[in-house]
């Protein structure tokens, strides 16, 4: 264990941008978590933690390659991204994407969602219902934001998670389902089987774009006064279907 004492610390600089950039954890490679249950998530999902910060001392499982830290509350504060940090934040190596095979099991491919808590809490469903992928339009919020990482509850070190193009969604040849609030086919009459199910932005729905590409449109039935759900709890409804009908 090191212990640092300087905000000034090129480590501590790196870990808050860390935080604060989707492009710097982009260039490299990694991102930033906080708390000891996620820290318990990852060790057990066997994540790839490159380095830990402590305010004290915790009764931990550290694995050999983490570099553990020791820093004051002080600096815990400069490099959190978060309001309110925990006595543990912890950096992780971006896993690479997984090849998944689009036409066999369901997955679900967020257009424009850009709410990070929406995004982590469908991340979480998503490894609740064993859903094959989570495919993200590049409008997308980062998966690997910090309040993204926090929603997620741990399955962000569980769940496939990758991004995809007008061009591969094409070239895929998938069946690809769309949802709607109205004018379209009830959910529980439709298979969701084997299919890419598509949920779009809360106050637009599918771009333009997507819905040329969908095989069909769907809509969870709603009350009459009722005009829509948040996007979460609709995905999280789409997804225990799926899994139903299995």
């Amino acid at each position: 264990m090191k212990n640092i004492t300087s905000r000034k610390n090129p480590i501590c600089v790196h870990v808050r941008n860390l935080g604060k950039s989707k492009e710097y954890r982009t260039n490299h490679g990694e991102f930033l978590c906080d708390g000891i249950k996620l820290f318990e998530e990852a060790v057990k999902s066997k994540a790839s933690i490159t380095s830990a910060f402590m305010t004290s001392k915790l009764d931990l499982v550290i694995p050999k390659e983490t570099e553990l830290y020791m820093i004051d509350e002080s600096i815990m504060d400069f490099i959190s991204p978060l309001k309110n940090p925990q006595e543990i934040m912890f950096v992780c190596k971006i896993p690479e994407t997984a090849n998944v095979n689009l036409s066999s099991g369901t997955h679900i491919l967020l257009d424009a969602v850009q709410d990070p808590g929406n995004v982590g809490t469908i991340i979480r469903s998503a490894d609740a219902f064993g859903i094959e992928s989570l495919l993200l339009a590049e409008n997308c919020a980062d998966p690997y934001n910090p309040k993204t990482i926090r929603a997620s509850m741990g399955a962000i070190f569980r769940q496939k998670i990758s991004y995809i193009s007008l061009e591969e969604l094409k070239e895929s040849k998938a069946r690809i389902i769309g949802t709607h609030c109205s004018d379209c086919k009830d959910i529980r009459l439709v298979d969701l089987k084997d299919a890419i199910i598509v949920l779009g932005n809360e106050g637009q729905g599918i771009s333009e774009n997507l819905r040329l590409l969908c095989d069909e449109m769907v809509k969870i039935p709603l009350c009459a006064d009722s005009e829509s759900l948040n996007v979460a709890i609709a995905a999280s409804i789409i997804m225990w279907e799926a899994q139903r009908g299995h």
